[in-house]
């Protein structure tokens, strides 16, 4: 028995979000009924990041255990020639027993891409989220810095999430445009359900001038999640890596 790692790239538009779930199509459903028609037998893996529906990925991580003889560096050719196009695998290769990419040390890096311009670009449509107003990229930059570090982020938690504490840490913010597109990139050791979308709902209303930049820091200590900004549409979101650190 061996446990191999995969890196997973894949557009989210026609999945039901990461995890298995009984009333849809789901990309861990996928992965698992293509590994287990490849390697012939049962495999379930386990992913780092349960992304929601219609959520990208360009760098999800997850594990699977096998007796399959064949070398970990060469499931990815075989597995991806299986696929459906909208899934592929970057990387594929033998890790640690023990390793679980949930449990380990980790930053997660997202992007949320706004395009901002006054009609929408149809090759844009799927993965980025059209917004009329201008935005302006440095009251948004400015407002970034109340997030960062280790908060209570209970504003900015999706409502029904079940944790047990709402303490994220954020390393860090970026915004920034480049033509008709303002990205919003996220890092941190793990998020609350909805949190980057939220954190992007929020920072919009920074950028149309409906709130100023400290009023973030209002929010975050408010605890509330009525009084932060919407959710961000999910299509605009991607998982862009997960760095892994030694314990």
């Amino acid at each position: 028995m061996k446990r191999v790692g995969l890196v997973v790239a894949y557009d989210g538009t026609n999945y039901c979000g990461w995890q298995i779930q009984p009333n849809g199509i789901t990309v861990q459903g996928v992965l698992n009924d293509t590994l287990s028609e490849l390697l012939g037998e049962k495999i379930e893996t386990i992913g780092a990041s349960r992304t929601d529906a219609g959520v990208h990925a360009l760098g999800n991580v997850a594990v699977f255990d096998t007796n399959t003889k064949i070398p970990g560096e060469k499931i990815s050719y075989a597995l991806n020639q299986r696929l459906p196009e909208d899934i592929r695998i970057q990387l594929s290769e033998e890790v640690e027993p023990d390793f679980h990419p949930r449990y380990c040390d980790s930053e997660k890096t997202y992007e949320y891409r706004i395009l901002n311009r006054k009609f929408p670009v149809p090759t844009e449509r799927l993965y980025s989220y059209f917004y009329h107003y201008k935005l302006d990229v440095e009251k948004m930059r400015e407002a970034t810095s109340y997030l960062i570090g280790r908060h209570d982020f209970a504003s900015f938690c999706g409502t029904g999430a079940q944790v047990k504490s709402t303490v994220r840490t954020v390393t860090g913010i970026d915004v920034w445009r480049d033509g008709d597109i303002v990205t919003i990139r996220v890092s941190g050791e793990g998020f609350l359900y909805n949190m980057v979308r939220i954190i992007a709902g929020t920072l919009i209303q920074v950028g149309n001038g409906q709130y100023p930049p400290e009023r973030v820091r209002e929010i975050l200590n408010a605890c509330d999640r009525s009084v932060s900004g919407p959710t961000a549409p999910a299509h605009g979101l991607t998982l862009m890596g997960i760095e892994f650190f030694d314990s």
